[in-house]
């Protein structure tokens, strides 16, 4: 037999209060992708070439290293948040905070890598 009335039983157990943030930020950035994964689309099918000199030389253009980088921001921050609902949502308390440390970590890691890479052709390095 539990005591307490039923208000005090649930209390501390409701909405965190971050949920509406998180399910917005998770929409604002699907849309964001929409968009600039047709920007790529477009932008890569109206190329004269598709060798890597041609794309080398797409690239070291500033209209397409931003909003390059502005895609690979977006894809790995969505990346983030879905993961992130995957693990809270499904692994048991004492992996969870490991575990999204090293979530964050990997995704941080390979957009790093993958933004370091567009710079580095925008800003002129060799083909």
């Amino acid at each position: 037999m539990r005591s307490g009335t039923a208000i005090g039983r649930v209390r501390g157990l409701g909405s965190a209060k971050s949920g509406t943030h998180h399910w917005l930020n998770q929409r604002l950035t699907a849309g964001s992708n929409f968009l600039l994964v047709a920007w790529l689309l477009i932008s890569i099918l109206r190329q004269p070439s598709f060798d890597y000199a041609a794309m080398h030389l797409w690239l070291a253009n500033p209209w397409a290293a931003i909003p390059m980088v502005l895609l690979v921001a977006s894809i790995f921050y969505h990346m983030r948040l879905g993961l992130q609902v995957v693990i809270e949502d499904y692994e048991q308390d004492q992996n969870r905070v490991a575990l999204l440390v090293v979530m964050n970590l990997f995704v941080f890691t390979i957009a790093a890598i993958a933004i370091f890479s567009i710079l580095k052709i925008a800003f002129g390095a060799a083909a």
